[in-house]
């Protein structure tokens, strides 16, 4: 894991242990048990503008609800860039903090999904008999 993270993240500080990492490891555990509605890690992520509005409409969408692409392009004042949304999603790196399983196409099917469907239909089944 360590590979992976040193090889997406060049620049990062990767701590080894520690009380904060411990925190952080907690907070997921329990968003994955269902037990914190919310998961809100600090990140420091390159992006350009586009993406990050995109991701912070993302990171607003409550737990075990979805909005589709073109929902999510209108909020954040693009109502034509579905696509691009679908893009910025898929260049997500960190998916429980910013929640891109919580988009779905325009007829309601799930969509594509950068760690895949069942993983995607999982997340949002959790989120929602956790409501």
């Amino acid at each position: 894991m360590e590979r992976t993270l040193r090889k997406e993240y060049p620049a990062a500080q990767i701590e080894q242990g520690g009380p904060r990492l411990k925190r952080y490891v907690e907070a997921i555990i329990e968003y994955l048990r269902g037990q914190r509605p919310h998961l809100q890690l600090p990140v420091d992520i390159q992006a350009t503008a586009f993406r990050r509005r995109v991701w912070e409409a993302l990171r607003a969408i409550p737990p075990g609800q979805t909005r589709t692409y073109k929902q999510i392009a209108t909020e954040i004042g693009d109502p034509n860039a579905s696509r691009a949304v679908g893009q910025a999603c898929g260049a997500n790196p960190v998916a429980l903090v910013i929640p891109c399983h919580r988009v779905v196409r325009n007829d309601g099917k799930f969509g594509g999904y950068r760690w895949g469907e069942k993983r995607k239909r999982t997340l949002l089944d959790q989120e929602r008999d956790s409501a």
